[in-house]
Parts: structure tokens; C-alpha cells; sequence
């Protein structure tokens, strides 16, 4: 009896209120907290692809009965060469369709845009020299050593060119992100699609752009980014009738 009143003595009162549920381990709380950002950030990029996509394939043309004619084409720069060496695909057919569209009679000036980090590694200065090769004389090229990114390229042309109306050659996949910063800038501008690569060359790049673009939404919508390097205007000037 001593021993029973003793051991109903030890309990502790209860206070009537229901026992609270055992909190989360920490890590299983940052677990979600990364789960829900890594959600948003796919949603972010599916929603910035779709977006750039529906907002430029109509300024897409893959053929060239779809261009109007402009005074100025736009070349987006890329290596000449595959990190093998052999000859890069998107180099060659971005070149073929630029002096299609010259020869055509589409546009009557060339603007290459690339990157020229050293003395060993000059895309315009490839992409001029690939031009002359396939008779595009050297009056109607001008070089852009500027072209970091498609955003320099792009938005220099009008800063630095005094273009606000032109075509841009590139791949199909790249045009749209191309065509966006377009016309965030004001700029009137048409996309050429320069011919489709193999998988086995253009995967990598493709899934690289999937990214790109979502970047680009961010630079344009958010950041307001503007081209690493400006300066004073260069403006091209064209002959007023026909070619030189």
C-alpha cells in the first residue's frame, strides 16, 4: 500500500494539454527547404523558355523566301573549331547562311560579332576571313571584337553600330534568346536560321541554352544587364545604292 501511494507520489501532474508533436530533425528541414527551391527553380526555367520561345519563332525565318530584306546582317560568333580541332559545324553554317543572304541580295552589309580574348583566339576575325572565302567582299564586313555574349552582340549593334534594324544569323535554338534581346532594346530585328548541327555536335550546346535563356530573362526583366564593353559610335554607313 506504502509502495503504491509512493509511486503515485512520483508522477508528475498532468497539465491536461495534449503532448506537442516531436519537431524535425534540422536536415530534414533544410532537406525541404531544397527540395521546394530546386521546384522553383525548375518551374522558373521551364516558364523563361516558354516564354522566349512563344515571344520570337514568329520573327524566326528558316528559309529564305521568310526574310525580309535588311541593310545589315548580324553574325553571332561562336569558335571556328570543336575543342578537337576539327572544323565546328555551327561556325560553318551560321558563315553559310550570312553570305546566302548577301549574295541573295537579302542584306548588303555583315556585322561579325565575337570574342577576341587574345591575340591567339579571334572568332570576327575567323568569321571575316571564312566570308572572303565564299566571295563576300571585305567593304561589306565589319568586325565587332566586343561580342562577349549574345547580349553584347546584340545590343552593341545599336549602341556602338547605330543599327536598330537588322537580321540575325545563328541557329534556330540560339535565334530566340537572340530575338529577345531585341526587342527589349527596341531593336526591329528578324532571326535567319543557319542550317540544324548533328546531335553528336550540338547536345551539349543545346542543353547549355536551356539555361542561357533562363539567364536572360533575369538580365533583361531583373538585372538590366548592359554590354561589358561600350565606347563611342562607330557607325556602319552604307553606299546609297547597290553594293561596293
Amino acid at each position: 500500500m506504502a509502495k503504491s501511494a509512493a509511486a503515485t507520489s512520483s508522477r508528475k501532474p498532468s497539465s491536461g494539454k495534449p503532448a506537442s508533436a516531436p519537431r524535425k530533425p534540422a536536415s530534414r528541414r533544410m532537406f525541404t527547404l531544397l527540395l521546394i527551391l530546386a521546384l522553383l527553380l525548375v518551374l522558373y526555367v521551364a516558364f523563361a523558355n516558354l516564354f522566349i520561345i512563344v515571344t520570337s519563332r514568329q520573327r524566326r525565318a528558316a528559309t529564305l523566301a521568310g526574310v525580309t530584306p535588311a541593310d545589315v546582317a548580324l553574325v553571332l560568333g561562336t569558335s571556328p573549331q570543336l575543342s578537337g580541332g576539327a572544323p565546328n559545324p555551327h561556325f560553318i553554317h551560321r558563315i553559310d547562311a550570312a553570305a546566302q543572304l548577301f549574295h541573295e541580295g537579302k542584306v548588303r552589309h555583315i556585322l561579325v560579332s565575337g570574342a577576341n580574348p587574345s591575340p591567339y583566339y579571334n572568332e570576327p576575325l575567323a568569321m571575316r576571313d571564312a566570308l572572303l572565302a565564299r566571295n563576300v567582299p571585305d567593304s561589306a564586313i565589319t568586325r565587332d571584337y566586343a561580342g562577349l555574349r549574345t547580349l553584347d552582340s546584340v545590343v552593341r549593334a545599336k549602341k556602338i553600330f547605330g543599327l536598330d534594324h537588322f537580321i540575325i544569323v545563328s541557329q534556330r535554338y540560339h535565334l530566340d534568346r537572340a530575338l529577345l534581346i531585341a526587342r527589349r532594346n527596341d531593336i526591329d530585328a528578324q532571326g535567319y536560321a543557319a542550317a540544324d548541327v548533328a546531335a553528336r555536335y550540338s547536345l551539349r550546346t543545346e542543353i547549355r541554352e536551356i539555361f542561357a535563356r533562363a539567364l536572360a530573362v533575369a538580365d533583361l526583366y531583373v538585372l538590366n544587364r548592359q554590354p561589358r564593353h561600350l565606347g563611342p559610335p562607330e557607325p556602319i554607313v552604307l553606299p546609297r545604292q547597290g553594293r561596293e
